[in-house]
């Protein structure tokens, strides 16, 4: 059993569940302890024992701590890699390049522990300054999804540690290992007991504790819209912190004067890599209809050409659904499709493989419009819709036509309408001839309408969530 980490302790508990393979689901990774309300809690007070101790170490110490984690992800990404393909179902490539991106994150914010700023101001009155310092908001819980198991608590946890606050991390039920083995390193690196806190165990009763707690004076969470809905009105009347990252619905447009095999590169990318389960995933593909029918052409025999299969198999392009209840969702969504008016140009059906799991075959459906549950509602699978267009003004029109906003893209040879798609599209990130999916470590996340809520995550905008900002008044006369 993998046990729990509070308090600097590692904890065993009555209860393991098993870490399942979704390539092989006869492949138990291994079992990890579940906490419950009482575990949560008391990783809430060792994080509050902590938190005065971490706010005023020094930047060095905080700066080293994250540089010996860096160090240490990347020396092992292979194993983490590897071990992330086994339990989430991306292909060992992406798993690898995520470990690796982790223990990038890790660096750039042991950086930032260096850079902490401030501002010397003087008064409007004779003989003052203001000084306007960033200090740590105190204990800070964590609640991460489970399409990317070690990127998005690395993007999470630095910058809070960096930053002087002590963290609980509640990972996704599904994916337990990454987070735990980013646990093992911090431990093995010297962390100190309380500063940081796993406690894995189910959402309804860990994160409800958390969210119950009134020393917890932050939450950062990506996840469903409901599920952060849920957190922000828990939180209102403790005058916490709420960072949120939910659901997306990302346009990629295609112009007639677009470059027809980028494009379809674009596109191919931004909806299937990862297997489709990414929030930034480009779902709705809208094509203006000079280029439309050579587009779908090329794009659905692009599609049908991609090698499904175990995520370790190094032939693989495409990896499983991460598990049965995901899976029978997908197959949901392009069964309403199809009934709606869709038509199924690649995929739809199961692959069969050499070991049971959840393998499904990338699915484009086109001849969609803007209407249909397809291009409305989330599906996060490796499932994209093509809608037919007049021209790039309609297209504008129908790429905002929903209530997320998170990521964008236009594939355009024309300065004049990628500048203005920059300015137009109403999302939090915008891509020109690139995929939707895919951002830097060290530049600002996040999106716009039901996308998104609080402070960008990333980069150093990561200041704003993870500290509150003091003004002090000196008299010198």
């Amino acid at each position: 059993m993998k046990p729990l980490l509070i308090g600097g302790q590692w904890i065993e508990t009555a209860q393991a569940v098993p870490n399942v393979n979704p390539s092989d689901t006869k492949d138990i990774i291994d079992h990890y302890a579940q906490g419950g309300r009482a575990e949560a809690q008391a990783a809430v007070r060792a994080a509050a024992d902590a938190a005065p101790g971490w706010a005023h170490s020094t930047p060095q110490e905080r700066h080293d701590l994250l540089a010996r984690v860096a160090a240490d992800l990347m020396a092992r990404a292979e194993e983490i890699g590897t071990l992330l393909s086994r339990e989430e179902g991306k292909i060992r490539a992406e798993g690898i390049a995520e470990a690796t991106r982790a223990a990038r994150i890790f660096d750039f914010f042991a950086g930032e522990a260096l850079r902490a700023g401030g501002e010397l101001l003087p008064s409007v009155r004779p003989d003052i300054e203001v000084a306007i310092t960033h200090e740590p908001v105190g204990p800070v819980a964590l609640i991460t999804p489970w399409n990317f198991p070690i990127a998005i608590p690395a993007w999470k946890t630095a910058p809070a540690l960096a930053f002087g606050n002590p963290v609980i991390l509640k990972p996704a039920e599904l994916v337990p290992g990454c987070a735990w083995v980013l646990a093992e390193v911090l431990q093995n690196a010297g962390c100190p007991p309380g500063v940081f806190n796993l406690v894995m165990g189910e959402g309804s009763v860990v994160g409800a504790a958390l969210l119950a707690a009134p020393e917890v004076k932050a939450v950062s969470f990506t996840g469903s819209v409901p599920t952060g809905q849920r957190i922000a009105a828990a939180s209102v009347p403790m005058n916490r912190k709420v960072q949120l990252e939910m659901g997306g619905k990302n346009p990629l447009v295609v112009l007639d004067d677009a470059d027809l095999e980028r494009a379809t590169d674009v596109a191919l990318d931004g909806a299937f890599f990862s297997t489709g389960q990414r929030c930034t995933a480009s779902s709705r593909i809208i094509v203006t209809e000079g280029i439309h029918g050579r587009f779908v052409e090329l794009l659905a025999e692009k599609v049908r050409g991609l090698k499904v299969g175990p995520a370790l198999d190094p032939a693989s392009q495409i990896g499983p659904v991460v598990d049965r209840t995901q899976l029978d969702q997908d197959l949901r969504y392009i069964d309403i499709a199809r009934r709606e008016g869709g038509n199924l140009r690649a995929g739809g059906n199961m692959v069969r493989c050499a070991t049971p799991g959840y393998f499904l075959a990338p699915t484009l459906i086109s001849d969609t419009d803007p209407a249909m549950t397809i291009n409305r509602e989330e599906v996060f699978g490796p499932v994209a819709s093509v809608i037919r267009v007049r021209d790039y003004e309609e297209a504008l029109h129908v790429a905002n036509d929903t209530p997320f906003g998170l990521s964008a893209g236009i594939c355009t040879t024309s300065l004049k309408h990628a500048q203005h798609f920059r300015r137009h599209a109403q999302a939090g990130m915008v891509f020109v001839n690139l995929p939707t999916a895919g951002v830097d470590y060290h530049v600002p996340f996040g999106g716009t309408k039901g996308s998104s809520f609080g402070p960008r995550e990333q980069g150093a905008h990561a200041r704003a969530f993870y500290t509150q900002v003091k003004t002090s008044y000196v008299f010198g006369g």
